[in-house]
């Protein structure tokens, strides 16, 4: 078989295929990034490549324009190489992580009350999943030949208490050996049981004291991104932070996608490296920015949605997603973290929040595990938005639970130039009602490449009370204004003309991706109206609504009420707490005591399937306007919309 070379650019990365190859595929192999979110399926667009030189077989699709085609672009999911070939991956094709590692400004910042450290301590309950107990062992002679291993359990329990010792093969292979290396001055990592019944285990054991270097990593595996901590588990602070894009991306920007394609053979395999790939990267980022040691690391904790975590433990997810939608476990035991290919010390204990359902995962109980709610007197709703949308509603006695399909729109899906939060992406919308010329204020100040989410919602939202567009999405046909414009049977709005962007084309909003943003948005709010109606409750009856992910702390929340995503409630009641799922299994590493509360909450936590939830569709179908058919249920938005018509009269 012919085999071709594969030159991408601004990359400057070649490789060579064999003849008939997917430039995509090629990409993966070398290394270089391109959307695809819809797992390479050719529907969704986002793969979009100029072909500079060279000649490829197919790659052309309705989701690329006449003007595009006639220009030499093509998907690259459907590229097949024909020869040696040229590839320029535009901008906004590509992927840039270092906006994840800055921090947003929240509109609204969290109040999480926490202990204080000492406090914990002093209580009791500060104690780690594996601590380090520093122990003089009884020197051996001709009158005391007693075994190592017998010895050292023996100093633990006399000058510690310390009792119940389980301990690994390996550690026993190292007792000798480090013990006269210390004078049997040593330090023991004991990694604690989740029951108080159980038995500690002893995973590691070093020469010396080394009882003030004592390190966790907590990391947050999303669909989309993955962040991780390194955190002092003598001081309790968070030493250094990093996230970079989950490289499973190329494969399906949505867990359905990942799922179908880990059924595909060696999918399973590839996903699961993928992650465990990105995990080691963050690893890396993480450890040289805190200046430890990664010998020094004793625990590392996970959270994660279902099928991300599958994935990431490379289970099968096949049957998440069928009914009755089961999960492979809900519990997962500790286990060492190089046991899945982690690159760490082999006595690192590796620790998985547990998991609802097949839709609410560990990444939500660990949010409800590091807000606090689960243990707040306080109705709480609690909602997770990103790739995939959660919604939790209770407090420290009773909580339901559901997943909502809201679609990845909130993260530039579906959206015909939507992209992720990053430079060039248009995050705040205003427009001149007498000119209908548009503001546009993009991330890093650039000229616009294309609309994140949280620009989605405030532009869908600016349109509406402007008038621009009506309660269906549908846009004023009688504008007077060049930027509406119809192409191919869709209506569309300019919101930056091709001279002005930093593509080669206009940037856009149609009614096909206000309609798609609409059936996002409804599906969370009815997710929630559905849960309080079955539990008996109302709006009226929150408490105060916790809002998690990377997303709510960009997003303008009257503007998020204006278009329904949220009910029309007190700002005040509002709290945004950012990465929900990092916090919960930041304090996992912190605290045993969390991991022991974590059990008897999943408990609490009955879980709705809202597909087979009657009252789902109705709540689903009213929710499918902007804001909502029942207006009264948003009456600050009503006066401000009977204001605007009654100065229009006048």
């Amino acid at each position: 078989m012919a085999q071709y070379n594969v030159y991408f650019l601004p990359h400057e990365k070649k490789i060579t295929v064999d003849e008939g190859e997917t430039i995509i595929r090629a990409a993966m192999d070398a290394g270089v990034h391109i959307n695809a979110s819809c797992g390479g399926e050719g529907v969704c667009g986002k793969c979009r490549v100029l072909i500079e030189d060279g000649e490829v077989g197919e790659g052309i699709s309705e989701m690329l324009s006449k003007e595009d085609i006639e220009n030499g672009y093509r998907l690259a999911c459907l590229s097949k190489v024909k020869s040696d070939l040229t590839v320029r991956i535009p901008t906004e094709s590509s992927i840039d992580a270092k906006f994840l590692n800055l921090q947003a400004t929240p509109r609204k910042t969290a109040r999480i009350k926490q202990l204080n450290l000492e406090d914990l301590k002093e209580k009791g309950l500060f104690v780690p999943p594996v601590e380090k107990i520093f122990v003089e062992m009884p020197v051996p002679d001709s009158a005391d030949n007693e075994a190592d291993v017998t010895r050292l359990v023996g100093a633990l329990k006399r000058d510690h208490g310390e009792h119940r010792m389980e301990f690994d093969l390996s550690v026993i292979r190292k007792v000798p050996d480090v013990a006269r290396e210390a004078d049997f001055k040593v330090t023991a990592n004991i990694a604690r049981p989740v029951r108080e019944d159980g038995k500690n285990r002893i995973i590691n054991i070093e020469a010396g004291d080394t009882t003030d270097h004592n390190y966790a990593i907590a990391v947050d595996i999303g669909t989309t991104t993955i962040y991780g901590q390194v955190i002092d588990l003598i001081s309790g602070e968070v030493l250094a932070q990093y996230g970079d894009f989950n490289a499973q991306i190329s494969y399906g920007e949505d867990i359905i996608s990942r799922i179908v394609y880990a059924e595909k053979k060696g999918g399973l395999e590839k996903l699961h490296s993928l992650a465990i790939s990105t995990v080691n990267k963050v690893i890396s980022k993480i450890v040289k920015k805190s200046g430890i040691d990664i010998d020094e690391i004793s625990t590392i904790t996970f959270s994660g949605n279902t099928t991300m975590t599958q994935l990431f433990l490379n289970v099968n997810p096949r049957y998440i997603r069928r009914s009755p939608y089961v999960p492979a476990a809900n519990i997962y035991p500790p286990f060492k973290a190089v046991e899945i290919g982690l690159e760490l010390s082999d006595h690192v204990t590796a620790l998985v929040y547990p998991q609802v359902s097949s839709y609410v995962g560990g990444d939500i109980v660990a949010g409800v595990m590091g807000s606090g709610m689960y243990n707040d007197e306080e109705v709480t709703l609690y909602m997770d938005i990103g790739t995939n949308a959660e919604v939790v509603i209770g407090n420290k006695d009773w909580m339901v639970c559901a997943a909502c399909s809201a679609g990845p729109a909130f993260e530039g899906g579906g959206i015909k130039f939507g992209m992720r939060a990053a430079e060039g992406a248009i995050e705040d919308f205003s427009i001149d009602p007498a000119t209908l010329e548009p503001m546009n204020v993009t991330i890093g100040n650039v000229r616009p490449i294309g609309i994140c989410g949280s620009g989605l919602i405030t532009t869908v939202a600016v349109m509406f009370e402007m008038g621009i567009i009506d309660n269906r999405g549908k846009f004023n046909r009688d504008l007077d204004t060049p930027r509406l414009r119809e192409v191919d049977g869709v209506y569309e709005f300019v919101l930056a003309w091709k001279d002005v962007t930093g593509i080669d084309r206009d940037v856009v909003l149609s009614e096909i991706d206000i309609d798609n943003l609409i059936r996002a948005k409804g599906a969370i709010y009815s997710g929630c109206m559905t849960l309080l109606s079955e539990v008996g409750l109302s709006i009226h009856d929150l408490d105060r609504i916790i809002m998690a992910g990377g997303f709510g702390s960009y997003i303008d929340l009257e503007k998020t009420m204006t278009i329904g995503l949220l009910p029309e409630i007190d700002p005040e009641k509002v709290t945004f707490i950012g990465n929900g799922s990092l916090m919960g299994a930041r304090m996992s590493a912190l605290t045993n005591s969390i991991r022991r509360d974590v059990v008897a909450t999943l408990k609490k936590m009955t879980n709705f399937e809202l597909s087979e939830t009657k009252s789902f569709m109705d709540n689903y179908v009213a929710a499918l306007f902007l804001p909502h058919t029942e207006q009264n249920l948003f009456p600050k938005l009503k006066a401000r919309l009977e204001e605007r018509k009654r100065q229009m009269q006048q």
